[in-house]
């Protein structure tokens, strides 16, 4: 089996922990591809950043999905994942989705803990966009700057620990989810910190993946992600104009 993961931002050591984690979770022989977008933004966090995230969500896809069983967007709130489940045949989950349906099935209510402010509309966005809401019991975002994205995990962990300690005894969270892709592999680091479980995205996406591709769905042909009528598409690559042009 091969997994696909696309991460729509343009940090290449983000890409190779998404990558080193999901290689950690996934079954003997199960192989990972993760590729890094071309365009856009070390990390995204608001809004606009998505939209240029989804964007190159579908570039990636596009160049990279041929011979996978299953793709993962991997940047939490999944921006893209709509379109690429519209135009490709294979599974398409997303990195949020993964981690928030993990989530239901080990408590009632979850909480997301990350570590920038700005991501907290976008993050409820996608928490309501997935039907979440009514499991929602908070988003705690932690305050202050870091020196850099690939060692965000290393610079806030103590502030972290924190607020998933808050969210448990404040907002009464069964589960607590760690928001972004730069935190991946940190919940086992900080498991015994926090009385309830934590769930890692890219981990939860992979094992959801390789089950999700086992079962061998069949591409939509009605319903609202079947595939788009063609139309001209311009000032897009091949690939991504193939997809588009496909029946």
């Amino acid at each position: 089996m091969k997994i696909l993961f696309a991460n729509p931002n343009t940090t290449v050591a983000v890409t190779d922990r998404i990558a080193a984690v999901a290689r950690a979770a996934v079954s003997p022989g199960t192989e990972i591809i993760a590729v890094t977008a071309r365009h856009g933004v070390p990390y995204i966090a608001t809004r606009a950043e998505a939209v240029i995230g989804a964007a190159q969500t579908l570039d990636l896809l596009a160049d990279h999905a041929t011979g996978c069983d299953v793709a993962v967007v991997a940047a939490f709130a999944d921006p893209g994942v709509g379109g690429a489940r519209e135009l490709l045949s294979i599974p398409v989950i997303g990195m949020a989705e993964a981690a928030m349906l993990t989530a239901c099935m080990l408590g009632r209510r979850f909480s997301i803990v990350t570590f920038a402010t700005a991501m907290e509309p976008w993050y409820r966005e996608c928490v309501d966009y997935n039907g979440l809401s009514g499991r929602l019991a908070s988003i705690r975002c932690v305050t202050g700057t870091f020196r850099d994205i690939n060692t965000v995990q290393e610079e806030m962990r103590d502030a972290l620990i924190d607020a998933c300690r808050q969210a448990v005894e404040q907002d009464e969270a069964d589960v607590v989810i760690l928001g972004g892709a730069p935190l991946a592999g940190l919940a086992g680091k900080m498991a015994d910190r926090v009385p309830v479980p934590l769930v890692d995205g890219v981990a939860a996406a992979a094992r959801q993946a390789e089950v999700l591709a086992s079962l061998h769905p069949r591409k939509a042909t009605a319903g609202s992600f079947r595939r788009p009528d063609p139309k001209p598409i311009t000032g897009v690559s091949a690939a991504l104009k193939q997809l588009f042009s496909r029946q």
